[in-house]
């Protein structure tokens, strides 16, 4: 027996019920026969021009369209809060977590039998799928696919060039107008970050974890085969529709362990970890953060892009995409895992090509033996840390020196290049209070800039550490997400400026040398710097959001509410 259509709940109604929901529906010029018995596709959309990486979804959002109707479907699109990590104040971050809440109430609120994600910018991605897991109706993912690579002065350049450019800039290797005209190189094309930063590694993640149709996750945004992929993508959702193929079907443990294993083999951002956290407490799939270094500390680094490598999202698409990279994967998945094109991700991959190993190396010849997240545990971490071992350095792995502490962004800014500074390249950077309560909303300020006077020196990288996180284009020995953060009032909070630090990743440990004795007198003495916001969002924000170990998720929104209204409006 064939399953009701959702949105017949709206549509197939009698009497003035439906009268209302058909009507108005009529004022944008739809005849009846569209939504009579056909399925309703949302198109979620977070085009913005405040998101320059998604300003190209709404023709994007014509070619889903264009493949709902061709399938039989009736396409509706609908806006929801747009999160452009490269303009919003104070951070993109402070605000998944309400945006995932739009899309929720978006999608359960109207009459939608069947979604269609449109996503790119940093959060869009989790917050879209973390709202629609809430919600658990059919679903499928479109990226907004990444920009061209830039070019300046013939040297191929992306995201993760700017923390170069930046510090060089500082020390006066290169000058206002080369900085300008790199600035003027970069961002060439429509589309995210052209490196392996976290735009890209959620465009990899739906896919490994089946969200997607194949390729997703790396066709430029400026290549038509972009706009291919949305155009069957809405002939698939319409079929899925049909098939009832919802997201627990697609999100199962197995899903999970493919997509950690995968972040591990390309390379993917650290922010990979506390997204994925906060999509799988919203399906009900029981992770945590211990899984993320059991499941990738075997598999090596088999991609070559930027920040861990050489290349860029084009050239890897042209290498032959994401799907090679999980055929050489193919013994360490769960390749029976069902897709959103309902194959299995083994079937998916299976006749995949590598069309150049520089940049998609195999198993046995790995671009770099070690990979993955790192979680490292200690008494200024209880719940834990992560690290990208492949973005660090070797010699810093394994690391004693002098904590140089301080207490928050503002503290930072202010004395990083004073001359007075006492520190040196052994020296262990500390930034503490940019967690998800106490910043509120936990930046990507973790990267710390190094003091201007070792740069001069020719340092290029230190050990830094704090309870914030990094951008995915990012690069550096930074230990990120210290759980619990200073906020909380626990030992990272009062660690001081010439404490020992001890840093070990093979031995996954992070510690200070003092005493838990003086740790208790330290905290007694604490004064908490942390103000609670009075109003709004930032005030729900800061009492209900849980630590990065979690996801820094809402408590109240762990689990889900499903598909159905309780109560009729009219």
């Amino acid at each position: 027996m064939e399953k009701k259509l959702r949105s017949q709940e709206w549509f197939g109604k009698k009497g003035k019920d439906g009268f209302i929901y058909r009507a108005w529906m009529k004022n944008q010029g739809f005849p009846s026969h569209q939504f009579a018995g056909k399925p309703v596709i949302g198109i979620c959309n977070t085009w913005s021009e405040l998101t320059p990486c998604n300003a190209h979804f709404r023709e994007l959002a014509e070619s889903v369209k264009n493949g709902i109707y061709e399938a039989g479907g009736f396409p509706v699109e609908f806006p929801v809060m747009s999160l452009g990590e490269t303009l919003i104040k104070p951070t993109a971050m402070l605000y998944r977590n309400l945006v995932s809440m739009d899309v929720e109430e978006s999608i359960r609120a109207n009459p939608i039998d069947g979604v269609v994600l449109l996503c790119g910018c940093d959060k869009t991605t989790p917050a879209l799928v973390m709202g629609a897991c809430s919600v658990n109706i059919p679903t499928i993912v479109v990226s907004g696919g990444p920009m061209l690579t830039g070019n300046s002065k013939g040297k191929s350049i992306g995201t993760s060039d700017i923390w170069r450019f930046s510090e060089g800039h500082r020390i006066g290797n290169l000058s206002d107008e080369e900085l300008m005209l790199a600035e003027a190189s970069m961002c060439r094309s429509r589309g995210h970050c052209a490196v392996m930063g976290t735009a890209s590694s959620m465009a990899c993640m739906v896919e490994s974890l089946g969200l997607s149709l194949p390729d997703n996750a790396a066709i430029p945004a400026a290549d038509s085969r972009r706009k291919v992929l949305a155009h069957l993508s809405g002939n698939r959702i319409v079929e899925m529709v049909k098939e009832d193929l919802k997201l627990s079907d697609i999100l199962t443990r197995e899903a999970f362990e493919n997509s950690i294993i995968c972040n591990a083999a390309i390379g993917g951002s650290t922010n990979f970890v506390i997204h994925l956290l906060a999509i799988a407490g919203r399906i009900g799939v029981e992770l945590n953060l211990q899984d993320f270094d059991d499941l990738s500390s075997k598999i090596p680094l088999i991609l070559n892009l930027q920040p861990s490598g050489k290349y860029f999202m084009e050239d890897l698409f042209y290498a032959g995409g994401l799907p090679v990279v999980l055929k050489e994967l193919e013994k360490h998945l769960h390749t029976k895992t069902i897709t959103a094109n309902g194959k299995s991700i083994g079937e998916n991959v299976k006749h995949s090509t590598c069309y150049n190993s520089e940049i998609i190396s195999t198993l046995e010849t790995p671009f770099n033996p070690v990979s993955g997240i790192i979680v490292l545990k200690g008494n200024i971490c209880k719940h834990g840390a992560v690290i990208k071992p492949s973005a660090a350095s070797v010699h810093l792995m394994k690391h004693i020196g002098k904590a140089v502490v301080f207490e928050n962004i503002e503290d930072y800014k202010a004395r990083i290049d004073s001359p007075d500074l006492e520190v040196d390249e052994s020296s262990v950077l500390i930034l503490k209070n940019v967690g998800p309560k106490s910043y509120p909303g936990m930046p990507e300020v973790g990267n710390m800039g190094l003091p201007e006077k070792l740069l001069r020196k020719g340092i290029t990288d230190m050990v830094r550490i704090s309870d914030g996180r990094m951008s995915g284009t990012g690069f550096g020995t930074v230990v990120l997400h210290v759980s619990p953060e200073a906020a909380e009032g626990d030992n990272f909070s009062v660690i001081q400026t010439g404490d020992i630090i001890k840093i070990d990743l093979f031995k996954r440990l992070l510690e200070a040398e003092v005493s838990e004795e003086e740790f208790a007198i330290r905290k007694k003495n604490r004064l908490n710097p942390i103000k609670i916001q009075e109003r709004g969002y930032v005030n729900l924000y800061q009492l209900h959001v849980q630590q990065a170990h979690l996801g820094a998720d809402f408590d109240f929104l762990r689990g889900a509410s499903g598909s159905e209204v309780l109560r009729d409006s009219h």
